[in-house]
């Protein structure tokens, strides 16, 4: 049976200063020890904690416990939404701004040592020259400058970060690279003052490694910042679609204003080639509305007076004036960031796996560590000293569980953002990974598989009778009648360009029909068995009336004079889409069925001609929450397709409800997934999307992972009797490297392609 989490009230928090999964770690538990606090999920990747809370609680509580674990937090209000996207970018680029002068600095400094140093062990000819210049002293001094100045200048915030998590007993990256780095600084300086302390065989320098690592792990946050900031490009992308301004009509005049002053119920105009400001509904005007950005569909869409327009779609031809219907937070645009983010921010079953490992990997690596030291102490012999603080140092810095942290919530955002672009909206992260595990595939019917509204199918009529004559008698007297099939009929009629002649002594007999007066002539319309019931001879349209029946379309009769004139046979049309969106799920491996409140004959037809074998007709509500109960509770995985209003409880029954855009408001909150357009193929897609975004994240694990298994023992020495060795710059290398490449395999969703 399927299990989903009780609503509850939600907060959005900014994290500021978190690098790695032990971060996330410390301030989920942070927040989760808060009274009234349900439950914490942090994101490393968008740095953002979606806090459920069972009862109320001040956002002053909850940041207040977030700034005790030594990292900053923001309440994120609902704000407008030209105002989120501006803090967003002035934020980021004042962050990566702050680092990249740091990494520079740094760079800038530590660039001597490693070219003399280096440059030294690579050419002893070189080495000879610096001593002969300038001496060993003047030399080892211009290290101990240059390097002290990276350690106290750019790589002062880590020491901190890393002295605060460590006197909290809650060791996090910062404090491994603090650790490693105030090692071979603290030795060199100890070597270069105080010599005579240790024995000869172990006075070696390592103010090169100190830089260099501190270097390394900046540039690395760096060039990792500016990656992460691509991972959102797509949430940006849709707030950039709002203009900054809107044409308000006033009177004669027109007055341009900023978003924020524009309120409900103004009137804008709005012309061809601008972007919608705001949702509302056409007042006049006609014009052809570019809606890719929420469906995904290149095609514009026609709009005149009465039509519902988004903000942030594009008028692409024509003028429309519109009256403003929501602002703000209230929008349709608005609404969809703020889906997508809070899916963002939403951890996968997956990461479960990483968070049991970080909560203890840290603390291990630390043993690990001080065992290395312990062992080359002991064994190194000549040198031991050295050697022992050479490996402890590399291991600190090999394991930062940077990569881990990256893996999943860096794939969410690009797999969801990507998403996004299409019309896939994951109102919840982890419906990604069910999505991607679903077995059967559960569709309603009436207006997912088919158009949700009856059109005419077929017009036959006696040979004494024209068409377009007998349908416009017929529209007329339908045009009195509230039926749905009524206005199928009208419709076509439209369609065919017909005059409708006026009706006389129009009746509408409740579920036997309609008739009237029209020039002169009775008309009956009605089904086969109330024509009967009311003496009209059916025999001769028993066959057709069988066969339009037959093909799921609702067969009518009309009798003009007493006699029947013509047969209409009206049907709710399969949308185009359905039959390649079932074959592509198929071809997926997914099990369909068809689930339908309509009649059997009707729904067997459908299935019929869309080949699905497997059906349920005559379904109430509770008869389709029934029905994927029954799978559930046989270990079925069940999505389940619908739009209506009485589709809402099986869409919350089922482990991934999917509702389609064209839906209605209640179906839409009922689903994980919400398909902005009606086009049916957006399903297939939507798992292809979640499938993909998966095997990124087990790509990242593996990669995070096997990387820290590999290389710890490596930094260890272990391998050293076989002159496999890690030092300490080669450790911060790899570190930031194993970060970066977590970060570009998921970029890789940027580029998706059903």
């Amino acid at each position: 049976m399927s299990s989903k989490p009780a609503s509850t009230a939600t907060r959005q928090l900014r994290i500021t200063g978190m690098h790695c999964a032990s971060c996330v770690a410390r301030v989920e538990k942070a927040l989760k020890g808060v009274p009234g606090v349900q439950d914490a999920s942090v994101n490393l990747a968008s740095e953002k904690a979606s806090v459920a809370l069972a009862q109320p609680v001040d956002n002053a509580a909850l940041c207040a416990a977030v700034d005790a674990t030594g990292f900053g937090a923001e309440a994120i209000g609902s704000d407008d939404i030209q105002g989120v996207r501006e803090r967003q970018r002035d934020d980021q680029q004042e962050y990566l701004g702050s680092l990249r002068r740091s990494t520079l600095l740094a760079a800038l400094a530590t660039l001597p040592i490693f070219i003399l140093d280096m440059g030294g062990h690579v050419l002893p000819a070189f080495h000879h020259w610096q001593v002969h210049s300038f001496g060993e002293g003047a030399r080892s001094w211009l290290f101990f400058l240059l390097a002290s100045l990276v350690q106290f200048g750019p790589g002062r915030p880590i020491l901190i970060a890393g002295a605060r998590s460590l006197a909290r007993r809650a060791p996090d990256m910062n404090a491994l690279v603090m650790l490693g780095t105030s090692a071979a600084w603290g030795y060199s300086t100890l070597v270069l003052l105080a010599p005579q302390l240790l024995p000869e065989a172990s006075r070696h320098l390592y103010f090169e490694a100190s830089a260099v690592i501190i270097t390394l792990v900046l540039l690395g946050r760096w060039l990792e910042g500016r990656a992460r900031g691509k991972s959102g490009e797509a949430i940006r992308r849709l707030l950039d679609l709002q203009a900054p301004t809107a044409r308000v009509v006033d009177g004669d005049e027109l007055d341009e204003r900023p978003l924020v002053q524009v309120q409900v119920g103004m009137i804008l105009l709005v012309r061809p080639g601008e972007a919608i400001p705001l949702d509302g509904e056409v007042l006049d005007g006609r014009g052809a509305v570019d809606e890719s950005m929420l469906s995904g569909e290149s095609l514009p869409v026609a709009k005149g007076p009465g039509d519902q327009v988004i903000g942030g779609t594009m008028l692409s031809d024509g003028s429309l004036r519109l009256r403003v219907g929501a602002v703000g937070a209230d929008t349709v645009l608005a609404r969809l960031v703020a889906m997508v983010e809070a899916a963002q921010g939403a951890k996968l079953p997956i990461q479960a796996l990483v968070d049991r490992v970080t909560a203890v990997f840290v603390p291990v690596v630390l043993v690990i560590a001080v065992l290395s030291a312990l062992v080359w102490l002991l064994l190194g012999g000549d040198g031991a000293l050295s050697q022992a603080l050479v490996h402890g140092v590399a291991v600190l810095i090999i394991a930062c569980p940077c990569a881990m942290g990256l893996a999943t919530p860096t794939a969410i955002m690009v797999g969801t953002g990507r998403g996004a672009e299409l019309g896939l909206l994951f109102r919840r992260g982890d419906a990604l990974q069910a999505l991607s595990r679903v077995e059967v595939v559960a569709l309603d019917k009436t207006g997912t598989l088919t158009e949700g509204r009856p059109d005419l199918r077929q017009l036959s009529v006696a040979s004494n009778w024209d068409e377009d004559e007998l349908l416009a008698l017929v529209a007329a007297v339908e045009a009195s009648s509230a039926h749905p099939l009524a206005g199928a009929i009208t419709r076509a009629a439209a369609e065919r360009g017909l005059q409708l002649p006026a009706v006389e002594d129009f009746h509408n007999h409740s579920g036997a029909g309609v008739e009237g007066r029209v020039s002169g002539r009775h008309l009956s319309i009605a089904s086969a068995s109330a024509m009967a019931e009311h003496g009209v001879d059916c025999g001769p349209w028993q066959e057709a009336v069988e066969a339009a029946a037959a093909t799921g379309a609702t067969p009518v009769l009309v009798a003009v004079d007493g006699a029947v004139a013509g047969l209409l046979a009206i049907a709710d049309s399969v949308r185009e889409s359905s039959a390649p969106a079932l074959a592509a799920l198929s071809a997926q491996g997914r099990e369909l069925l068809l689930l339908s409140g309509d009649h059997q004959r009707t729904v067997q037809a459908v299935g019929k001609h869309l080949g699905i074998s497997q059906l349920q007709a005559g379904l109430k509500p509770e008869g389709k929450v029934e029905a994927l109960r029954v799978l559930q509770d046989a270990g079925r995985r069940v999505a389940f397709v619908g739009d209506g209003i009485n589709d809402a409880p099986a869409l919350a029954q089922a482990d991934v409800g999917i509702a389609m855009g064209s839906g209605t408001d209640i179906a839409i909150e009922a689903a994980e997934l919400v398909c902005m357009s009606s086009d049916l193929r957006r399903v297939p897609q939507a798992i292809a999307l979640s499938t993909a975004t998966l095997r990124i994240i087990r790509q990242n694990l593996f990669w995070a992972f096997a990387y820290n298994a590999a290389l710890i023992p490596v930094a260890a020495g272990v391998l050293s009797p076989w002159g496999l060795t890690l030092s300490p710059g080669a450790a911060a290398l790899a570190m930031s490297a194993s970060s970066i490449c977590v970060v570009a395999n998921s970029l890789r969703l940027r580029r998706w392609r059903a």
